[in-house]
């Protein structure tokens, strides 16, 4: 039964991570190649708005990418140690994932606040395109819940890898 959910999580996760990145990347592209080709082709016609899609997107993509290198386990952490010492190998990833555990919680929290007060204030708006910037903002909570979940199966996958090594039950 946990399995078959954490295995739904990971699907649904999987398609958000991988589309919503693959669309924003390629807005980012198109947008800034557009306004390369207008200004070069052209002697005054320029896309005012393309820096600001090209960093929203920057934005966008760190954060959900963080919750895809969780899935690959390419989240940054204590490797060094483990290699020289591996007896702390389970440990240190215990800590490690822990802390992702605190850092998306706060993330959540932190990312929460900063959405109601953008939400609150009509004026809070990009600054070329005037899209509102609870938008974005909303982004930090939604990724330390994926983050959160993403985290627990992988803590879960794990823990039933090490069962599967030494045989427990």
């Amino acid at each position: 039964m946990l399995k078959k959910i954490f295995k739904t999580i990971d699907r649904g996760f999987l398609f958000v991570e991988d589309w919503s990145l693959f669309i924003a990347v390629c807005v980012a592209l198109c947008t800034a190649m557009a306004n390369v080709i207008l200004r070069k082709a052209t002697d005054n016609v320029s896309l005012y708005w393309s820096d600001e899609v090209v960093r929203k997107v920057i934005f966008f993509s760190t954060y959900i990418g963080c919750v895809a290198a969780i899935r690959s386990r390419s989240l940054i952490r204590i490797d060094a140690l483990p290699q020289i010492f591996p007896v702390l190998k389970r440990p240190l990833t215990l800590f490690s994932h822990l802390g992702v555990l605190f850092f998306s919680g706060i993330m959540i929290s932190l990312g929460w606040q900063m959405t109601e007060m953008m939400l609150q204030d009509e004026y809070a708006r990009t600054t070329t395109l005037q899209i509102p910037e609870w938008y974005f903002y909303a982004v930090l909570p939604i990724m330390g819940v994926m983050m959160f979940l993403r985290t627990l199966v992988v803590m879960v996958e794990d823990w039933r890898s090490k069962q599967d090594v030494t045989g427990e039950q």
